[in-house]
């Protein structure tokens, strides 16, 4: 194994920084508390910005894309090839990420870290290629420990991209035929669960088709027996390329000092597995929206993660997340624009 950069210190918050953004939030013309959770938010931007003010303006998404050879267990409602088209729809223009981006003035890259079709050459797409998506890994390994390094360090290449343009706030999004399932089994293998617990219709399996799912999950973690509770090598044996490009994503903000605002079940599954590997990023994960996957209840509760969103969704592409993005950007704005007791001359309550 090459230097383990994701195991690497991530930065701290300021401290010092937060308890002046506190302060600050104490002298707003407003009741202490009044605006709920858009004065937390506010405080925890400010000290991990290490500014009193802090702002949202850049804002930076990268969905990372890969296919899935358990697909080949009938785990899916869509065949393998729409990953590949659907890479075509966000460098188009066309997909839900892409409309929400352009409203946001964000900026949007799609890597590939690998489809079934490694010959798929599309203008404005990152490929790179590492493996025509995963093995099956209900018949062994997912992916080999190099194939594993490439795609972490492919999240951590776009989160420096992030951070050389100057962005203040990361979105990871995923697309990948499939990926519901090897989230379901990488969340069970990470928190002990029964498969049955954490799957979910993904693209739209019926009953009949979320059982059928479950049982594979289960019969691959039977197979992959020992990976319980080794981020690690669950990754590996059941997880996935954009999955691993995500947690390596999420581990480089952490060590750059970008915040990150995390999408729903995969992504979060993403976010479990990088916290796992290294628990100092966890203070700079913001959660987006809790959706209608059933096990993304289960692993924000893991991570104690609050979402700022509840709307029903389960698109994934990193959809709900920004759509959270306006919500902190308003909580910046009043953190920084409000005036305080003494400069609106409003009298403050007794002390």
């Amino acid at each position: 194994m090459t230097h383990a950069w994701w195991l690497d210190p991530c930065r701290a918050p300021d401290e010092q920084i937060r308890a002046e953004a506190l302060a600050r939030q104490q002298q707003l013309t407003k009741p202490a508390g009044s605006l709920g959770r858009l004065e937390q938010v506010a405080v925890e931007l400010a000290a991990l910005q290490g500014q009193l003010k802090p702002t949202l303006d850049q804002v930076w998404i990268s969905i990372f894309a890969g296919d899935h050879g358990v697909v080949a267990e009938g785990i899916s409602a869509y065949p393998q090839e729409v990953t590949g088209q659907m890479l075509l729809n966000f460098v188009s223009g066309g997909a839900a990420i892409s409309v929400l981006a352009r409203q946001l003035d964000a900026r949007l890259e799609v890597v590939d870290l690998g489809t079934v079709n490694l010959d798929l050459d599309l203008p404005g797409v990152r490929h790179l290629r590492i493996a025509p998506g995963t093995a099956n890994f209900a018949r062994g390994p997912a992916m080999t420990v190099e194939q594993g390094e490439r795609a972490l360090q492919g999240g951590r290449d776009s989160a420096l991209r992030a951070v050389q343009a100057g962005a203040r706030l990361f979105i990871g999004g995923e697309m990948g035929i499939g990926n519901t399932t090897a989230a379901s089994a990488l969340a069970c293998a990470l928190l002990g669960c029964a498969a049955v617990e954490l799957s979910g219709p993904g693209t739209g399996l019926d009953a009949a088709g979320v059982r059928h799912k479950a049982q594979v999950i289960k019969a691959a973690l039977r197979k992959h027996d020992g990976i319980a509770g080794d981020p690690w090598q669950a990754l590996l044996h059941v997880g996935g390329l954009e999955i691993a490009a995500l947690a390596g994503a999420y581990l480089a903000c952490a060590q750059e000092g970008v915040a990150v605002l995390v999408d729903g079940f995969i992504c979060t599954v993403a976010a479990l597995l990088a916290v796992r590997l290294n628990p100092s990023c966890r203070a700079w994960l913001f959660f987006g929206h809790r959706g209608a996957e059933p096990g993304h209840r289960r692993v924000l509760a893991e991570l104690d993660g609050e979402p700022l969103l509840e709307l029903g969704l389960r698109l994934g592409e990193g959809s709900g997340a920004a759509l959270a993005v306006p919500l902190l950007r308003l909580a910046c704005d009043l953190h920084g624009q409000m005036a305080t007791f003494a400069e609106a001359a409003v009298a403050d309550r007794p002390a």
